[in-house]
């Protein structure tokens, strides 16, 4: 099936084509003439706060007037939402949204004289020169050549034709009878753009255009969109779905009667959206420009960052006392811990319980494979539950619970991305996939994600799924059916099965060998499950089926999320197979798996014992246990040092800023956006606060009064 593409995110500051509109009038009485009225204008050139050197430049800003219909087009784009969903009432919103509006003029106007300034290629007279804003900013952007022209066109487009898409998906789904409903988490990063992407980029030019069914807008004219078109588009249902669009921005009056309607480019709503999102980046290219100043006060020579450098002893520091101070401390830390939140310092977890005479307990992260009790299992371990509160055998308990867990049997849980709400399979054999993949010489045919697999990487259009490999296929026969709906008949497999296809899938990607399962035991001859010196205790580490490593050779804490390394090939692999088979959704949107600490944690005892023995043997390991949930295979993404100190080693390589991935890498992206930057926060307030002002905009008010009393 083809793909439709996720629309382009909105750039800051810009109004973004919605997909979807409100399908009558906003408000019944106005009328065309009551939308083009300005309700705001904005000019900073006489402001005071204009530095010298933008100063004489000022002649290149002219006053900005906001229409009426900006800001009802920017609340079905955008404000509508916070009504609907966060519960906002019209009037907080309608001045949320005008407030936005003016702070994007200043923003537009102020960067326009700052690129002015900063490019020596452009001049004063030029700019002024030209006829229009539209001539204006592509002018300052570089030209209708330039990449920043053909994102701002590329934005505009590709969220319109994803606008018709909703439509026209409505319309076949309706001819189709299926539509799926069914979801599962996916992984990171799936369908998202490269952030300078465009097609044709590599050519040099802008292959891609709006298909609407009407002439010069055919699917043969529109680029490579036709390899996102919808399955089953044809011209009559691509019309209608534009007709509808039209016809809803036609409801709101953001469209005259007398528009070329079948003419994209002559309406007048377009043009504005377009150079909506030319000033949008404008404001980028002026953070971008910003950002490298920045980033150049940060070196102290080529590859030597004192700035950074001197941040991380001032955070390690803080965190070392931090942290000695409150392990509590320590594991929150652990909980929002991402590649923007960093931790510099683990405490000693000498005092934590002891597993046997020489080791203790560590902190760390798992992934979590949950193969659990079927319904009717589930049924018959309540019963056990009875049972045991009558006569507290416990004994009793656990080996007729394991008797149960001799039958659970589990599938690949992937169903939903064949037919749930967005089909993600996609049959290998039919695809531009040439890579081999783990099943096919088992017979299996589907993978996931054709877009991320075939189509990212430096040069690619998508960037490259999170921590996940990607070649582990359907475990099962999938069958396609005459309404786009599958028939899958998957695999069952049991617990010893689940440890093969774990094996097996981490040897595919890391070669062969790569994994050493240490112990099955003969935990279902277990008679007694009480400790040997303590009767009212239970021991827990009999309820561990399996345990194992992966070797990871020398594992660098700080490589933890570079692509090129041993550790994450193993973690990305670990991780699809959770996404095939966990039914425990819950840890596939966490980072790197469940924070597990050295202490008392709050997971059932099977899980926190087998967890800790797994974490105590360090990154690579993995454990099975037993539970009430059904069998755990738990597997070590990242562990603290037993022993406590500096996380990332005792020196920092600061030369490695530029490898994807690396620690060094992202705590100084954190650091520059953060602490230095300040692009899209304290650097955009301050060009606010200094220039939105009484003297440099003007509200009318009682233009735009009937939205704010549309609650009354």
């Amino acid at each position: 099936m083809k793909k439709k593409r996720v629309a382009v995110a909105a750039l800051a500051s810009c109004i973004a084509l919605s997909a979807t509109f409100a399908g009558c009038s906003l408000v019944s009485t106005n009328n065309r003439r009551d939308m083009e009225q300005v309700i705001a204008t904005v000019n900073i050139s006489q402001s005071d706060k204009l530095p010298k050197e933008l100063a004489e430049y000022k002649s290149a800003i002219t006053t900005t007037s906001i229409l009426k219909r900006e800001l009802v087009s920017y609340f079905l784009n955008v404000g509508y939402s916070y009504v609907s969903n966060n519960g906002m009432t019209y009037e907080q919103t309608f001045n949320m949204l005008v407030d936005a509006l003016v702070d994007n003029a200043v923003l537009t106007q102020y960067c326009t004289l700052e690129l002015l300034a900063a490019d020596e290629t452009k001049t004063l007279s030029e700019f002024s020169a030209c006829k229009n804003d539209v001539e204006k900013y592509v002018y300052l952007l570089g030209g209708e050549d330039s990449d920043d022209v053909r994102l701002a066109k590329y934005s505009l487009l590709s969220s319109l034709n994803s606008a018709i898409d909703n439509n026209e998906k409505t319309l076949i789904d309706e001819d189709d009878g299926y539509e799926g409903t069914d979801t599962r988490t996916t992984p990171t990063n799936l369908n998202t753009e490269q952030d300078d992407y465009y097609p044709g980029k590599e050519e040099g030019k802008l292959d891609y255009n709006v298909y609407t069914g009407y002439k010069n807008y055919l699917l043969s004219d529109s680029g490579s969109y036709k390899d996102d078109a919808i399955e089953g588009t044809t011209r009559t249902t691509r019309i209608k779905a534009y007709n509808t669009f039209i016809s809803n921005l036609s409801n709101n009056y953001l469209i005259d009667e007398d528009e070329d309607l079948t003419d994209i480019w002559s309406l007048k709503y377009i043009q504005t959206e377009y150079l909506n999102q030319l000033k949008s980046r404008v404001i980028n290219k002026y953070y971008d420009v910003y950002e490298e100043q920045q980033e150049e006060a940060l070196k102290d020579g080529e590859t030597a960052y004192a700035y950074v450098q001197s941040e991380y002893e001032n955070i390690l520091k803080a965190q070392t006392d931090s942290y000695n101070a409150s392990s509590s401390a320590f594991e929150s830390a652990m909980g929002s811990m991402s590649s923007n939140s960093f931790i510099l310092y683990s405490p000693s977890t000498a005092d934590s319980e002891l597993f046997d005479d020489t080791h203790h307990g560590s902190f760390g992260f798992v992934y979590n494979i949950l193969l659990p009790f079927n319904a009717k299992q589930s049924a018959q371990l309540s019963e056990l539950n009875s049972i045991l509160s009558a006569n507290d055998d416990k004994d009793a308990y656990y080996i007729a619970r394991n008797e149960i867990l001799k039958g659970i049997e589990t599938t690949d849980q992937r169903s939903a991305w064949f037919n749930g709400a967005t089909k993600y399979a996609f049959k290998a054999a039919d695809s531009t996939y040439t890579e081999d993949y783990y099943g096919k010489s088992y017979g299996r045919e589907y993978l996931f994600f054709e877009d991320n697999l075939t189509k990212s990487g430096e040069n690619g259009r998508y960037k490259k799924l999170q921590a996940y490999d990607g070649r582990y296929a359907y475990n099962g026969k999938a069958y396609e059916n005459k309404d786009g709906s599958y028939t899958l008949v998957p695999e069952k497999l049991n617990i010893d099965g689940m440890l093969e296809e774990f094996s097996a899938y981490i040897n595919f990607v890391l070669g062969p060998d790569s994994v050493i399962c240490d112990t099955v035991s003969d935990y279902y001859d277990h008679k007694k499950f009480s400790k040997d010196d303590n009767e009212d205790e239970i021991d827990y580490s009999r309820f561990v089926y399996a345990s194992g490593k992966v070797k990871l050779g020398d594992f660098v804490s700080g490589d933890l999320m570079n692509p090129d390394t041993t550790q994450y090939k193993a973690m990305s692999a670990v991780n699809e197979l959770q996404f095939a088979y966990t039914t425990d959704t819950g840890v596939l949107s966490n980072y790197i798996g469940y924070t597990v600490s050295a202490y008392d944690t709050s997971y059932i005892k099977e899980f926190e014992y087998a967890a800790k023995a797994a974490v105590n043997e360090g990154a690579g390991a993995f454990t099975v246990c037993a539970g009430d949930y059904g069998w755990h295979l738990i597997y070590v993404t990242y562990a603290f040092d037993l022993n406590g100190g500096k996380v990332n080693g005792e020196t920092i390589d600061w030369s490695r800023i530029k490898i994807e991935g690396t620690f060094e890498n992202l705590f100084f992206e954190w650091i520059k956006s953060n602490d230095l930057s300040n692009v899209t926060s304290t650097r955009r307030s301050k060009i606010i606060s200094d220039f939105n002002k009484d003297s440099t905009v003007v509200k009318y008010q009682d233009r735009y009064q009937d939205l704010l009393d549309l609650d009354k």
